[in-house]
């Protein structure tokens, strides 16, 4: 077997495979969205939902077979007035209704859609056609005087802005026939995009209050469409959630053709994520939680994704306070453990996640020292290969070792050209006599394939390095090179090092070889420059190792020879 041959073969499948996942789907291929007139999408502070029950667990002494459904129904005119609180950080720029004190605009704010360009992610929004907003609420017993998403909150004042060291507390309440009052406060501070979320129910009432929380996320999901021009599109866009043991994604046709996706855990989550954003809600751990996302308008594509707590009762005089933790912004993994461990799972490297998270630690800690992702890629590139030194001198020298052999390998092919079978053996006799094994460096090989995998998704998926600079025409690392220019510098190097290792085969398999350089380029042309990078970086470390094996074992063919040759009488 021809070690160069399999090398190239192996890269040529994974790229195409990779190529086949960008231009088709990661994840399968997705039912059509069918488009629905804006006037008929749902308002911003009343969806076309309901909040169906979900059992819950309870003290033995609570009933909660009739804790209440919400069911659809057209928007009061009082909810249609209801106000908007603007909340601005120095991170988010927020918008807050009254109503129900639903979450329903956030914008990024050093997060441009485009390089250089003024309009900012926007990750909520009450636009029909952009639809993705937070809800929150309470579900009373017996469904009297329940705070929920509709309900009309009053407000001290409707802007908030964040000072120098400040921390910003949005407090809203409303107080029902029963004397119980309801208040969600909203905690912002500074540089994060973590928002505390807390629900008091303070009961001055004559009878206890019963009851739970529930917080929701309902967000139109819209049309998905691939282009290998765009590298946002490459990535996962729709609900994610987390069981306590694992995290995954659901896909829209499993939701249309399965229903709902339910679980209970009081360690979980769920959020609704695109390419390095996320929208995420953390209930408090330890309180059991029924958990539900499903489509809630099928038509176009409208998940809902919820939580309902345990139910609690609050007897006169009394207070309790329900906490949930939400996370509106990029998926920046420093942040997102500080909420829970395991919401960096959000942050989507797929079935590498093993590999790709010591990698992207090994990229943040090269980062700090060098302050560039772009030399940081260099420096990580320079360790992998350093770690697979060993490995890879194996795999060269074998080659080095082939090429040395090309030929008596030739004159091989030319007197056996009619038959293939005593080809064959003489080739297998000349490997053994010399000891040289042409699969020897398969091993190597392979074993770096998911690195050089896990580094791909690294690359793509890290918000980290989302419009991060390199430098000269390299201005952001996670989409291609505008002037494909490190592709051709990639194509030339490969081209190179195909001249230090041997070239086997028949004429045909020699021509195949000789294009792939071209073919290569043309497959990178379109990945992100950062990942091209670390190719060209490992692609001219390998030809400097190359040409260092073979000019050391072109030195131990020559002693070797000069030790055979007969001393002169």
């Amino acid at each position: 077997m021809d070690n160069q041959r399999l090398f190239i073969w192996a890269i040529f499948a994974v790229l195409a495979w990779m190529t086949y996942e960008a231009w088709q789907a990661d994840y399968g291929p997705e039912p059509a969205a069918t488009p629905v007139p804006a006037e008929t999408a749902a308002p911003a502070d009343q969806p076309d939902t309901d909040l169906p029950e979900l059992s819950v667990q309870e003290p033995a002494a609570i009933n909660n077979s009739d804790l209440p459904t919400l069911q659809p129904q057209a928007p009061t005119a009082t909810q249609e007035s209801a106000a908007s609180i603007r909340v601005t950080t120095d991170v988010l720029e927020l918008e807050i209704s009254t109503a129900g004190g639903t979450l329903q605009g956030a914008i990024l704010k050093k997060y441009p859609v485009a390089k250089d360009q003024p309009e900012l992610v926007k990750l909520l929004s009450n636009d029909p056609n952009d639809y993705a907003v937070i809800q929150s609420g309470l579900l009373s017993r017996g469904g009297a005087g329940d705070a929920n998403h509709r309900t009309i909150f009053s407000a001290e004042k409707s802007n908030y802005d964040l000072g120098p060291g400040e921390e910003i507390r949005v407090p809203l309440t409303w107080t029902n026939e029963a004397g119980v009052t309801f208040t969600k406060t909203y905690r912002f501070t500074r540089g994060s995009y973590i928002i505390e979320m807390d629900q008091v129910v303070s009961n001055e009432g004559d009878a206890a209050w019963q009851g739970t929380e529930y917080v929701q996320i309902d967000r139109h999901l819209g049309e998905w469409e691939r282009s290998m021009f765009d590298v946002d599109s490459y990535s996962f866009n729709g609900p994610i959630v987390y069981d306590g043991k694992k995290a995954e994604k659901l896909q829209r046709d499993d939701l249309l053709d399965d229903g709902p996706f339910t679980y209970k855990t009081d360690q979980g989550w769920f959020g609704a994520i695109e390419h390095h954003f996320v929208a995420a809600v953390v209930p408090e751990p330890g309180i059991q939680q029924s958990y539900e996302t499903s489509l809630s308008n099928p038509q176009d594509l409208t998940a809902l994704s919820r939580a309902i707590g345990s139910v609690v009762s609050v007897p006169p005089g009394q207070s309790h306070t329900f906490d949930t933790t939400l996370f509106v912004g990029p998926k920046l993994q420093s942040q997102l453990e500080l909420v829970d461990e395991k919401l960096k799972l959000t942050v989507d490297y797929g079935w590498l996640t093993m590999l790709s998270q010591p990698l992207f630690w090994l990229l943040s800690a090269a980062y700090g020292v060098v302050a560039n992702w772009g030399v940081a890629i260099i420096v990580v590139t320079i360790l992998i290969k350093l770690v697979f030194y060993k490995l890879t001198e194996s795999s060269g020298r074998s080659m080095a070792k082939m090429r040395n052999l090309q030929p008596r390998i030739k004159a091989i092919q030319e007197r056996y050209k009619d038959d293939r079978q005593a080809q064959s053996q003489a080739m297998m006799d000349l490997y053994k006599t010399e000891k040289v094994n042409p699969a020897a460096g398969c091993l190597p090989i392979l074993i770096q394939m998911p690195f050089f995998l896990a580094f791909y998704w690294v690359l793509l998926e890290s918000v980290e390095m989302r419009q991060a600079p390199f430098m000269l025409w390299i201005t952001d690392l996670s989409v291609r090179d505008p002037f494909f220019i490190l592709p051709l510098i990639m194509g030339a190097a490969m081209f190179f090092q195909q001249k230090l290792n041997p070239q086997v085969g028949d004429p045909i398999q020699i021509k195949v070889m000789q294009i792939m350089p071209i073919m290569f380029t043309v497959f990178f042309a379109f990945f992100p420059a950062g990942l091209v990078l670390y190719w060209v970086t490992n692609t001219l470390l390998s030809i400097a190792q190359q040409w260092k094996i073979n000019k050391v074992v072109e030195a131990e063919s020559k002693q070797k020879k000069s030790r055979k040759k007969p001393k002169k009488a």
